[in-house]
């Protein structure tokens, strides 16, 4: 059996979710239902990074306990994946003692003389929880946030990166660690190119206001909170046990991890790194997403233009949410997110195409006594659907759906068949609904990775013992019959 384990990064919990986290989740999210769906054993994993100085930071501006202000904003992220229908088995917070545990064994198994201790001095931004080199640093401000970086000197321990340079550039240029798209891959051989440096793996303890893993054999130091956090992916397996980590991150397992565009260099350069040193396997794939803008802009919490996508859920439902944020933003690239566009979507896209549909032949076969289908075998695929899945294209595989039902809402348009039904003769055209019924279950099939509430309803329908007019899936925009936040 094919085995995939799907991971989402794990954000600060500076401050509660925006609508730019929601875009990962659901990407993720419909990468795993989407193999589940293929009849794979799958593994999806989320959760929180709770060992950020910014989390501090901004504990210490609110004026609340760090473990207080940091388990709060943890649940609203977890609240988030029930409200988006999120099919997470595992939802890992990084200040739980099992991954603080899992980090020690995992810095004991790195080989021996890949860690020392040095000096250091530079520029750090603690939102990034990065340091930067003059020459990245635009007037010693975060290239990134634009906010002013601290500089830092300090006595920290050190991860021989340096000696991993040859073996990490080898794993992507062979594809044996594929990054998409393609232009990032580029990218980060290009930084490989420009010749790596030994990085701290370590902070001063008194810096980081005592929050985080202590450094085994060093109590003056916290774990740099990217290595930590990079081993939340083997936390969530029961790492270092073998009997739970085997089955989904050794052997022929597909590792794949859904990051944004903005930390690839600690996916595609240090943890590889980091896993080789360790004896360890590397992920098999990378989808870095572009991000969610308004106006061009990055959609952030630093922005100060975040939105609570748990708003657009209560108005829209979460299936219109996934659906917009799957079917109507770019992959790879920056897209803008507008709420006028999200509503021009929910009215065509759904209401329209997809809604109107299901109760227009639904109806129909109601009045013709057709009783429900089963396909008559696997059910078929749009042209295109699979590849798009499997190449991260959600877009074009929504576009895939959709075409067959704009086919759909053709064909039963120019038949007429309920004129025939209206004269009496309804067991005519009941065979040609039949047929309409087995396409629209095999497109629900295929649809759940992308509305998984919708797909189910709509397949209970078509599959009862009689097929009954549905209820509008999607009631239109303007009528009145949406229900509003809160």
């Amino acid at each position: 059996m094919e085995t995939t384990y799907v991971t989402t990064t794990i954000p600060y919990v500076n401050a509660r979710p925006h609508i730019g986290f929601a875009l990962e989740l659901v990407q993720a999210d419909a990468l795993a239902r989407y193999h589940r769906l293929k009849g794979g054993s799958v593994r999806f994993q989320t959760g929180t990074d709770d060992n950020a100085l910014s989390n501090v930071l901004s504990a210490r501006a609110a004026g609340v306990p760090v473990d207080a202000f940091v388990r709060e904003n943890s649940d609203a992220f977890r609240s988030l994946c029930g409200a988006l229908d999120i099919s997470a088995d595992h939802f890992i917070r990084t200040s739980d003692a099992t991954h603080h545990a899992a980090v020690r064994h995992f810095l004991a198994s790195l080989r021996s003389g890949d860690t020392y201790e040095a000096s250091y001095r530079g520029l750090y931004c603690p939102r990034c929880e990065d340091f930067y080199l003059e020459r990245d640093a635009d007037g010693a401000r975060c290239p990134d946030h634009g906010t002013a970086l601290d500089e830092v000197e300090e006595t920290n321990q050190f991860f021989r990166l340096e000696r991993y340079q040859g073996a990490v550039r080898d794993l992507i240029a062979s594809r044996r660690l594929e990054i998409l798209p393609e232009s990032r891959e580029v990218e980060v051989l290009r930084f490989i190119d420009g010749g790596l440096r030994d990085f701290s793996i370590s902070r001063s303890a008194e810096r980081a206001g005592g929050w985080g893993v202590p450094f085994p054999g060093h109590p003056g130091q916290v774990v740099y909170v990217w290595v930590d956090a990079l081993v939340n992916y083997l936390t969530g397996l029961g790492y270092p046990d073998p009997t739970t980590l085997d089955p989904f991150w050794t052997g022929s397992s597909r590792k794949v991890h859904v990051i944004g565009k903005n930390v690839w260099k600690f996916h595609a350069v240090y943890w590889p790194a980091l896993l080789l040193s360790a004896g360890l396997d590397v992920p098999d794939r990378i989808l870095a997403h572009g991000f969610l803008t308004e106006d061009g802009r990055k959609i952030s919490k630093s922005a100060g233009n975040a939105t609570d996508p748990k708003d657009f859920v209560a108005r829209y439902g979460a299936d219109a949410v996934r659906y917009y944020l799957l079917a109507h933003v770019r992959p790879f690239e920056d897209t803008d997110f507008s709420v006028t566009r999200l509503e021009a979507v929910y009215r065509a896209d759904l209401a329209n195409t997809l809604g109107n549909l299901c109760c227009r032949l639904t109806a129909l076969c109601e009045q013709a006594g057709v009783g429900g289908v089963e396909p008559l075998g696997a059910h078929p695929a749009p042209a295109g659907y699979h590849e798009s899945l499997s190449g991260f294209h959600f877009d074009q595989a929504a576009a895939a759906l959709w075409n067959e039902l704009g086919r759909l809402n053709r064909e039963v348009a120019e038949g007429r068949p309920w004129e025939v039904i209206e004269a009496g003769r309804g067991e005519v055209v009941a065979g040609k609904l039949v047929e309409w019924a087995r396409r629209l279950l095999a497109v629900t099939h295929w649809l759940r990775p992308l509305l998984p509430s919708t797909s189910a309803r709509i397949h209970e329908v078509l599959t009862a013992k009689e097929i009954r007019k549905c209820e509008p899936p999607f009631p239109a925009v303007g009528r009145g019959t949406l229900p509003t936040p809160e």
